[in-house]
């Protein structure tokens, strides 16, 4: 049974049958999927620092977003990363997915790293973003991580997929 429908997400409630037997209702949160990005340009990287208003403040997290209907994550990223830095990417290489709460929802968000950056006419982000670009030391990265500036979870697992895990 359909609880809600809105642009770019429904929620259900339906019976499941689980591996052991039991039969349970459950309510699913189907997103629209997203893509996020590590632009990297020799030692530096862009991450954005932008106002989230379900948390009400500003946190540090790799640009992303949404894929619009039936679009190719691929397509996605390389739109994402120009609306939200102002830069076009000469290769984008995918790193995968993350399973972003299994509990509740069947979101995944695909991961990519962007290198050959360069400035684009095509910017233009969405009038309810409020983002500034930071242009930061990828060296810098997993301290970020671990002293909890960088808290926002799909742009940690994307610098682990890059860099691999910080100690």
């Amino acid at each position: 049974m359909e609880i809600f429908r809105g642009r770019r997400l429904w929620i259900e409630q339906r019976p499941v049958q689980l591996p052991n037997g039991l039969r349970r209702d459950k309510v699913i949160v189907h997103p629209s999927n997203a893509v996020v990005i590590l632009p990297v340009e020799g030692e530096r990287c862009k991450l954005i620092r932008q106002y989230r208003y379900a948390i009400d403040g500003y946190i540090i997290e790799a640009p992303a977003g949404a894929l619009e209907m039936d679009e190719d994550p691929l397509a996605a990223a390389a739109r994402e990363l120009i609306e939200e830095t102002g830069f076009a990417a000469r290769t984008i290489e995918s790193r995968g997915y993350i399973i972003t709460t299994p509990g509740y929802t069947d979101e995944r968000i695909y991961l990519y790293e962007a290198h050959g950056l360069t400035p684009s006419e095509e910017y233009g982000r969405d009038e309810d973003e409020v983002i500034e670009v930071l242009d930061l030391a990828v060296r810098d990265l997993p301290r970020m991580i671990q002293d909890g500036t960088i808290t926002d979870a799909k742009t940690i697992c994307l610098i682990c997929r890059c860099l691999g895990v910080p100690r």
